[in-house]
């Protein structure tokens, strides 16, 4: 008989589970007896202890899988199951995966590991990958014990009646869908809709969906309900709590979102990757939608860094965040781990306003990062990935507003003689996840930069867009 690890044991006895797509139904027990016959092959197959990659398109394999990895005492690395064999291959090498599993079939590397029994509560257990697939892959690693942490206190801020029946509709390889949408269900005890990213036909059977399963609680991002307040009919079930994050959430979009669904518990969430989901939120029914605006934290506490380097309990400045929910480190990368921590507090990278009453407010983004509905793609990956290709000089890439994702990816590039903007998306669309390839790509002849040498990408994009309108008008 397994043991089984501890997160596991922390689902509730009345926890179930529905795949949408499939109609598949299980409950906590015949879960665990999926992952026992699961953790018998990895063992088998040499796959204990040290860590291995989850890249499942099915959710309820990918859950097993997860628990399965755990209970041989290795580390579950989830990736994005779009990510073309190219960049597996590179987070396989960079992390050393000693196996990826992305169906039934245990794909082993050369990587070995020796048996370390039931994961420790304090050992490395969960590592999901935020962007670097095609570079040096960016993997945050989270314990039981952080996990953990951050799903009583979710429990805690919502409440187990809240969460009776609710609906994900987001990946599992994001930190949002995995651990705010399912594991926090599954140990409040309530029956969770597997339904991850609908498409866009599929999306005008969400009101019905939400009708027929009289959904309780969901968590998206402000694009997906741009796609469904434009394409599914309104259901007429008014679900308890909504839940909206991963990306900026306008003051215009949160109303418009409570007015659809015609509840005013719409909350504007507030959470990273590092603090495993979320650290706050704001509903509707305690005050009026303000730009930015997320309340106050779920357990923990937060700070800002000012201009002199200061750490106050209030005024402007970068985020700080201390929680026991905050994660271990960045998969080997040790500066970078040190980097994001001042003593005891992490620095989030948002600018915001902590009000006199301990509520904040975000401001913006310190880093360049390009928000894909969501998914956070970092300027400078698609910088080197283009600048890998042949025709391609130099590469400056930068968002563009778009009215469904909030962001879209775009570059300006400088060509060598023979290069082709179309041929250059379709090399891209082969070595990154489709969100990650450029929508627009702007020829330039050259990349301007400041007086000091350096790429100020606002600019660039200035300069891209002022020429394209030029040649427009030609």
């Amino acid at each position: 008989m397994s043991v089984p690890p501890v997160l596991f044991a922390h689902l509730h006895r009345k926890a179930r589970l529905v795949d949408i797509r499939s109609g598949a139904t299980i409950d906590k027990q015949e879960l665990w007896r999926q992952i026992e016959t699961r953790a018998k092959a990895l063992a088998k197959a040499g796959v204990v202890g040290g860590c291995a990659a989850v890249a499942h398109r099915n959710p309820l394999a990918c859950l097993r899988d997860i628990f399965a990895l755990w209970t041989v005492g290795a580390m579950a690395l989830v990736v994005n199951p779009a990510i073309t064999a190219e960049e597996r291959a590179n987070v396989m090498t960079t992390t050393g995966a000693m196996a990826l599993l992305d169906g039934e079939e245990i794909h082993r590397s050369t990587v070995r590991s020796v048996f370390t029994g039931p994961l420790h509560i304090e050992a490395p257990a969960l590592t999901l990958m935020t962007s670097g697939t095609t570079g040096h892959p960016k993997g945050i690693v989270h314990t039981q014990r952080s996990l953990s942490s951050r799903i009583a206190l979710n429990v805690a801020a919502i409440g187990s009646a809240d969460l009776e029946r609710s609906l994900c509709v987001l990946p599992l390889h994001f930190g949002h869908g995995l651990i705010g949408n399912v594991l926090t269900v599954l140990a409040a005890g309530g029956t969770l809709y597997l339904w991850p990213q609908p498409g866009i036909e599929e999306m005008q059977g969400f009101g019905p969906l939400v009708d027929r399963e009289q959904i309780t609680f969901m968590s998206s991002t402000p694009s997906f309900w741009k796609v469904a307040m434009r394409l599914s009919p309104r259901p007429e079930w008014k679900m308890r709590r909504v839940h909206v994050g991963s990306a900026p959430l306008s003051a215009e979009a949160w109303s418009s979102i409570a007015g659809w669904i015609g509840t005013r518990r719409v909350l504007n969430m507030y959470g990273m990757t590092e603090t495993a989901n979320w650290i706050a939120g704001a509903s509707l029914e305690d005050r009026e939608p303000t730009d930015g605006f997320v309340g106050k934290p779920w357990g923990g506490t937060w700070a800002v860094l000012d201009g002199e380097g200061n750490i106050r309990n209030k005024g402007f400045g970068e985020v700080l965040v201390a929680s026991p929910s905050i994660m271990t480190c960045y998969l080997g990368m040790e500066d970078a781990t040190a980097a994001a921590f001042i003593g005891p507090w992490f620095r989030t990278g948002d600018i915001g306003m902590i009000a006199e009453d301990g509520g904040l407010t975000l401001v913006g983004r310190i880093k360049h990062e390009i928000n894909r509905g969501g998914i956070k793609i970092p300027a400078e990956e698609i910088d080197l990935l283009l600048e890998r290709h042949p025709h391609v000089e130099e590469a400056c890439a930068f968002p563009l507003a778009d009215p469904v994702a909030g962001e879209a990816v775009a570059a300006a590039v400088v060509l060598r003689k023979g290069g082709e903007v179309e041929a250059i998306k379709a090399w891209c669309r082969e070595r990154c996840r489709p969100e990650a390839v450029p929508t627009r790509i702007f020829p330039l002849d050259a990349i301007p930069r400041n007086d000091r040498g350096k790429i100020v990408r606002d600019h660039v994009r200035e300069e891209a867009l002022r020429q394209h309108k030029a040649r427009q008008r030609a």
